[in-house]
């Protein structure tokens, strides 16, 4: 039902009815009035819901423009964040014509710590929040945690290691094996080993369609909350991209000899207008995990990201964004990375457990 045409209708049965008041007290007017009241009655709640239903529609539009904004916020075209290259020399593909040559990758580490790179008009006391401690806990009924992938296409850069990888798209496969959904592998089986109890989704919410990505997953996080409510935790699994056209950057952790990419929390505080009143349970929760990480690998994290969308993290205080290496970095060194992060986070969960 298109809205203006409804208001339209709306407005000439009110001319109507007040020329059927002219006949007032004739049969015919008093018909006329009648049927003009019952078909307002039967447009209104036609127009009220076509409107609850437009206003259903803009939100989840927002939700879908988390999909189209996030990765470009998360690092902009001509925006990099402070880094300090260990090399200036880039890694490129050798020997290959100009149509096919790879990106250039240039390593960086991003300084983190007890840092937070807020893209809010929200004014926060760190220290405070940090003092308050999380509010999320474990219960002892099972599952804990949840893991899943809004973009689950995401994919990394050539890996002799992993030479059958093959990408579907630039940075991107459906094949879970390689993509951002093997990293959830590692990350399940690591938190798996010190007693957290996880449930791993490895369905793929950004193809056909990038668009939409977060109502879908949002959906499926919501099932999984209804069906199981001890879940606390869920873990929205990605990979960052970092640079444009030829030049991409990959994040370098100090690792005791093993390549590894860095690893970023992201928090959204909802500042689009959209129902999410308990960001800052959401904010603290990742303030926590970052100080246990920094305490045991002082490199791997990059500062907290505060973004104004909210990324379905409005389903439970203990959901948050995990950033594992960006384009740039291999397979191998996301998957290094996310054991540098479950060596924390592991017995950091633990540590809520109520149980």
């Amino acid at each position: 039902m298109n809205a203006k045409k409804s208001i339209l209708t709306l407005a000439m049965l009110a001319l109507g009815a007040c020329a059927a008041a002219a006949l007032c007290g004739t049969p015919r007017g008093e018909a006329y009035l009648g049927a003009a009241a019952e078909r307002g009655r039967s447009l209104a709640e036609r127009l009220e819901s076509y409107l609850a239903s437009a206003q259903e529609n803009a939100a989840r539009k927002n939700d879908e423009d988390d999909d189209s904004t996030l990765e470009a916020a998360l690092s902009p075209e001509g925006s990099m964040p402070p880094f300090t290259p260990p090399s200036p020399t880039p890694e490129t593909g050798a020997g290959v014509s100009e149509k096919d040559a790879t990106p250039k990758i240039i390593p960086t580490t991003i300084h983190g710590g007890m840092v937070l790179t807020n893209e809010t008009s929200y004014e926060l006391d760190l220290g405070a929040l940090v003092s308050e401690g999380t509010s999320v806990r474990l219960g002892k009924d099972e599952p804990q945690v949840l893991i899943i992938h809004t973009h689950g296409s995401e994919a990394y850069a050539s890996d002799p290691t992993y030479s059958d990888y093959k990408p579907t798209d630039t940075f991107r496969t459906e094949d879970v094996r390689y993509s951002v959904i093997r990293v959830g592998d590692e990350l399940a089986d690591c938190l798996k080993k010190d007693g957290v109890s996880v449930i791993h989704d490895r369905g793929i919410y950004d193809s056909p369609s990038y668009t939409g990505s977060y109502a879908k997953s949002g959906d499926m996080i919501a099932k999984y909350l209804q069906k199981y409510p001890s879940i606390s935790v869920v873990f929205d699994v990605h990979r960052d991209a970092i640079g444009s056209g030829d030049v991409v950057y990959k994040t370098v952790a100090e690792s005791g000899g093993e390549a590894a990419s860095q690893v970023m929390l992201v928090a959204g505080a909802a500042e689009n207008g959209l129902y999410h009143p308990n960001w800052q349970e959401n904010l603290k929760f990742a303030l926590y995990l970052q100080q246990k990480a920094l305490e045991k690998h002082p490199t791997l994290m990059r500062p907290i990201a505060l973004k104004k969308g909210r990324y379905n993290q409005q389903l439970a205080k203990g959901s948050i964004i995990l950033e594992v290496g960006s384009s740039g970095n291999t397979l191998s060194e996301a998957l290094c990375a996310v054991r540098l992060f479950a060596e924390a986070a592991g017995p950091a969960l633990k540590a809520l457990s109520n149980g």
